[in-house]
């Protein structure tokens, strides 16, 4: 399993007129979570679209349990569960107040494809590598 944390600081644009997080931003809290995640590995997207593959959501679930509000330092915790196979890789979120409260937890899949001709294809060999020991660990 690999997991990383992020933090984001929850800014007054990012609220409704009662200080709520506006429900819509989560998905982009778990993109900033998938990005530092995969950051992590020594990539980032960009570098990933330089081997000619894009990485589109095809499927987000979301359950909100509790609100973040304005100023709340949130932590999003984003892990993969299983070793991406194919062309598929599924990125499950969970995000804390800094009281360690959950508040809300997001399944995002993505399939790898590439760019040009738009069909589904395997994970960078790279990228694998970077996995395994996360998935295989040495005994």
């Amino acid at each position: 399993m690999y997991t990383t944390e992020t933090q984001i600081r929850i800014h007054y644009a990012l609220t409704d007129q009662m200080g709520i997080v506006y429900h819509g931003h989560y998905a982009q809290f778990y993109e900033i979570g998938r990005a530092e995640a995969i950051r992590n590995l020594g990539y980032s997207y960009k570098d990933i679209e330089a081997m000619g593959i894009i990485m589109p959501v095809v499927d987000i679930h979301s359950r909100f349990l509790r609100p973040a509000k304005y100023d709340d330092l949130i932590t999003v915790k984003t892990t993969l569960r299983e070793l991406p196979i194919h062309h598929k890789i599924v990125f499950h979120s969970e995000i804390y107040n800094a009281e360690g409260a959950l508040l809300n937890t997001g399944d995002v899949t993505l399939y790898f494809m590439e760019a040009h001709q738009m069909k589904r294809c395997e994970m960078p060999a790279a990228l694998r590598d970077k996995l395994m020991p996360y998935f295989n660990p040495a005994e």
